[in-house]
């Protein structure tokens, strides 16, 4: 099977010829592989089975100052390293945090999903034909993380709490222009995109990060419409959440979701067998392999147990993207990496 049709089958609730693959890592963990492989395109060598096309932005970003540097959205971020050596942006510049009238969220300079490049969206789609090709990323619409690099997380709590009507003007905001990019990518590729790329983390580790309430009223028309966007383009729609989320399962499949991206096993709730059970045939996995635990401190047989279990009894029917739970960390070893996906690539199903 070509990767497209391996990936489709799957997600369509059929056993392909080997479970699909994905990949997520920190740049310090693609730099090791990449090395690992000498230079050789590292997606190639563990099999992995999606590709991503996005558009270029054109538009105008601050020009770096004092060590911070901006994103689209004004946002201002310092560098930062982590004990285990990762390099991370942190939020500095927080210029929704100053908005306290309707008029302030009017009048800030938004980024124009106009002056996105579209042009040579169809070209990408072509050279990635024998893939599933993927558009969007974890960062649409990303309401609560992705308004809080502007605004400050305790704040955009209060404001979902609250209902703040500045604050819900600027989610709005951010939805709208998030949604507009994904309406044009999709319009330029003209059906050859399969997989509509989404994010917003609706759990920690001990559970949802917000009642049904809240959930219901600010996050499920604004997630919903993003699944209705995939579908109306002939895409499955796949959205990233950290945490346990297993309370909110049967709501994303009300919902429309197809996948559930990235998904992790260490949260009580999360028994891999359990959820599967729960989901057979409603909504596909893609992740389940510890990123907390297994990968970063268990053996290779270790890992190799634990890729195997993913694969007889998670991926049996379909449904399932093999795939570390989040971002393979630089403390991982490198043999860990490599064992799951020897597993995966020489497994059949």
């Amino acid at each position: 099977m070509k990767s497209k049709e391996r990936v489709l089958s799957s997600l369509n609730w059929n056993e392909p010829d080997r479970v699909p693959i994905q990949l997520y890592t920190t740049p310090e963990i693609a730099k090791q592989l990449s090395d690992y492989f000498n230079g050789r395109d590292i997606l190639d060598c563990l099999g992995v089975d999606f590709r991503y096309v996005a558009p270029a932005y054109k538009g105008k970003i601050i020009s770096q100052e004092a060590g911070i540097k901006y994103d689209l959205w004004g946002c201002g971020y310092r560098t930062i390293t982590s004990p285990a050596g990762a390099i991370y942006e942190e939020a500095a510049v927080l210029p929704f945090a100053n908005m306290k009238t309707l008029d302030d969220v009017k009048k800030y300079p938004w980024p124009n999903p106009n002056d996105f490049d579209y042009s040579n969206i169809a070209e990408q789609c072509r050279l990635f034909g024998n893939f599933a090709v993927c558009t969007g990323d974890a960062g649409f619409p990303d309401i609560t993380n992705g308004v809080s690099r502007g605004r400050g997380m305790e704040q955009v709590l209060m404001d979902i709490a609250l209902r703040d009507e500045v604050g819900l003007a600027i989610i709005d905001k951010r939805v709208e222009i998030c949604y507009q990019i994904l309406l044009n990518t999709l319009q330029a590729a003209n059906g050859k995109i399969d997989i509509l790329c989404l994010g917003e983390d609706c759990g920690n580790q001990n559970g949802r990060m917000f009642g049904p309430r809240d959930f219901n009223d600010i996050f499920r028309p604004r997630l919903k419409k993003f699944y209705d966007l995939a579908h109306n383009f002939g895409a499955k729609a796949m959205m990233h959440s950290c945490g346990d989320t297993h309370e909110l399962m049967s709501e994303f499949i009300d919902m429309g979701l197809d996948v559930l991206d990235a998904m992790q096993p260490e949260p009580p709730g999360m028994n891999p067998e359990k959820i599967r059970q729960k989901c057979k045939g409603k909504l596909a996995f893609c992740g389940l392999i510890s990123t907390q635990q297994t990968l970063p401190f268990g053996t290779v047989h270790d890992c190799h147990t634990e890729a195997r279990h993913r694969l007889d009894v998670i991926a049996k029917g379909g449904g399932y993207i093999f795939s570390p739970a989040h971002c393979i960390q630089p403390d991982t070893p490198i043999e860990n990496i490599l064992a799951i996906y020897e597993e995966a690539l020489s497994k059949k199903l």
